[in-house]
């Protein structure tokens, strides 16, 4: 499972919003890949469907999919968001990650 913040909802929402899609209907694509400074770094992005290899989760009136693969490197995560002084952007609180770099934007188990 991953949980999704307040914040982070609300600007979920509202980027779903401006980029076209529905966040009653369409999705959150979270994912994971080899690269970043760490080892492996997280992707973000909407999306209009899943697949029968996806896992499909809603918390906090969010819909997500994660590719079986990304899922075992997820369990567990929250998604939240940071607007302050350090930097906008989304946040993963990953209970699995053993090391993170400095943006937290990649990580290694």
């Amino acid at each position: 499972m991953i949980k999704v913040s307040e914040t982070a909802k609300h600007k979920v929402v509202t980027m779903m919003t401006e980029e076209g899609f529905d966040a009653s209907t369409d999705f959150v694509r979270v994912g994971v890949k080899s690269g970043g400074c760490s080892g492996l770094s997280y992707e973000l992005k909407f999306d209009t469907s899943s697949t029968d290899t996806d896992k499909v989760f809603e918390d906090n009136a969010v819909r997500i999919i994660v590719d079986k693969k990304s899922f075992l490197y997820l369990v567990g995560t929250t998604l939240e968001y940071s607007g302050g002084l350090n930097g906008k952007g989304f946040v993963f609180n990953n209970p699995n990650a053993q090391r993170t770099c400095g943006c937290g934007e990649s990580f290694s188990l």
